[in-house]
C-alpha cells in the first residue's frame, strides 16, 4: 500500500485564527481515478487555469461549487481524507525560545504531518506502507526547506510509525507546483474557505462602503456550500474546534477532520474572543 499526502498552508495572521495547514491523502491505487475525475470536471466547467480560493468570484462561484461536489464525493466515500489544522489566537503560546519562534512555521507543519492524519493507525497488516508527501512550494530558504524535509523523513523512525510499518523515501518528500496538481488546488479552496469564515472575513466591507463586495459574497456562498458538504459527513460539524473522536483510531478512520492546535504552554488572550 502507498499513500500520497498533498499539503498546503496559509500562515497569514488572522483576527481570531492563524497558522492554517491543510492536507489531502489518497492511496496510489485511487490517485488516477480522483485526478481524472477532477480534471474532467474542470474541463467540463471550462476552468482552464488553476483553481484557487483567491480566484473565487461571482462568475466562478457555480463552477467551484460543482468541483467541490466532485471532490467531496470522494471524501464522503473515504477515498480522499482531508485534514485542516489551525491555531486560535485566544490561546497563544508562551515561554517559546528564540529558535522556536524563528522556526514556528516548520515546527507546526511537522506536527501537522505527524499527527493530523493519525498515520500510526493506518496499517494493521504488518506489511510496509509507503508514504509520499507533496508540499506546495515552501516559502523559506532552500537550506531551511531541506532541513525540514529531513525531519519529515525521520518520522518513520519514531516508534508509532515503526509499529505501523510506515516507510518514507527521502526522494518522495518533495515540493510541487500546485498548478500541476488538482487535488492540491481543491485543498487550497477548502483551506481558504475555513480561514475566511473563522476570521469573520465574510463580514468585511470595502473602505467607505456600506455593503460587502461581490467577491466577499461569492466566497461566503462557497464556504456555506462546502460546510453543507462537510455536514453531510459530520452532522452539526463545528469548524472552529477539533473534530471529536470515539477512539484514537478515528484520527485515521474519519474522512474529514479539523484540529485546533493548542500549545503545551499558553495563556488566555480575552481580546481574541469573537463577539457574538
Amino acid at each position: 500500500m502507498e499513500y500520497i499526502i498533498y499539503c498546503d498552508e496559509s500562515v497569514k495572521q488572522g483576527k481570531y485564527f492563524q497558522n492554517f495547514y491543510g492536507g489531502a491523502l489518497v492511496s496510489s491505487k485511487d490517485l488516477m481515478l480522483v485526478n481524472a475525475s477532477l480534471c474532467e470536471k474542470k474541463k467540463e466547467l471550462n476552468i482552464l487555469g488553476e483553481v484557487k480560493w483567491n480566484k473565487v468570484s461571482t462568475n466562478y462561484l457555480e463552477k467551484y461549487m460543482q468541483l467541490m461536489d466532485v471532490f467531496f464525493a470522494f471524501v464522503k466515500d473515504n477515498i480522499v481524507k482531508v485534514r485542516i489544522m489551525f491555531t486560535h489566537n485566544y490561546t497563544p503560546p508562551k515561554n517559546l525560545t528564540r529558535e522556536q519562534i524563528e522556526n514556528g512555521y516548520f515546527l507546526l507543519y511537522y506536527q501537522f504531518i505527524k499527527h493530523a492524519f493519525g498515520l500510526q493507525y493506518c496499517n494493521s497488516t504488518g506489511q510496509p506502507v509507503r508514504l509520499r508527501i507533496y508540499f506546495d512550494k515552501l516559502p523559506d530558504t532552500r537550506e531551511k526547506n531541506e532541513r525540514f524535509k529531513d525531519y519529515i523523513y525521520g518520522l518513520q523512525h519514531l516508534k508509532p510509525f515503526q509499529k505501523a510499518h510506515i516507510v518514507i523515501d527521502r526522494q518522495d518528500i518533495t515540493e510541487v507546483i500546485s498548478h500541476n496538481h488538482v487535488i492540491l488546488q481543491c485543498t487550497d479552496v477548502i483551506l481558504g474557505a475555513m480561514q475566511f469564515r473563522l476570521n469573520d472575513m465574510h463580514k468585511e466591507k470595502p473602505p467607505g462602503q456600506f455593503r460587502r463586495g461581490k467577491k466577499t459574497i461569492a466566497k461566503e456562498k462557497l464556504y456555506k456550500h462546502i460546510n453543507r458538504l462537510i455536514r453531510d459527513i459530520h452532522p452539526n460539524f463545528n469548524i472552529g474546534v477539533s473534530t471529536g473522536i470515539a477512539d484514537l483510531a478515528d484520527k485515521w478512520n474519519q474522512p474529514y477532520r479539523h484540529w485546533n492546535f493548542i500549545p503545551r504552554e499558553y495563556y488566555i488572550d480575552q481580546s481574541k474572543v469573537k463577539n457574538k
